[in-house]
């Protein structure tokens, strides 16, 4: 198997993902989510470009089909890191993880 074959080469994603993502993205309701969350509409353009990029490479494999796939995927990976998480992540459990739960007792009861 040659790792460096043009041929032997897929997509990150099948074609019909592609068009899938494109079409919730332009669904009513992922703009009004989009909207409301940060107050501007989704840009869906990048999927149905993605999505022809994909038919094309099915068609006609080529070192620029690939490599504006490939540039996509890495351009959407970067948006995704550039947000920081809302919450530290912690590295061990609490100390107290295997003690029953206080239920139906308020935190400030010492009983």
């Amino acid at each position: 198997m040659m790792a460096d074959s043009g041929a032997m080469w897929r997509p990150p994603r099948t074609c019909d993902d592609y068009w899938s993502e494109f079409r919730h993205c332009k669904s009513l309701w992922n703009r009004f989510h989009n909207y409301y969350a940060h107050g501007t509409s989704p840009s869906c353009g990048q999927w149905k470009e993605d999505y022809y990029s994909c038919r094309e490479w099915v068609k006609n494999p080529g070192p620029e089909t690939k490599e504006s796939l490939q540039q996509s995927e890495r351009n959407r990976e970067a948006e995704q890191r550039k947000f920081t998480p809302v919450w530290d992540l912690r590295r061990d459990p609490p100390r107290d993880w295997h003690m029953p739960l206080h239920q139906g007792k308020s935190p400030d009861s010492q009983s």
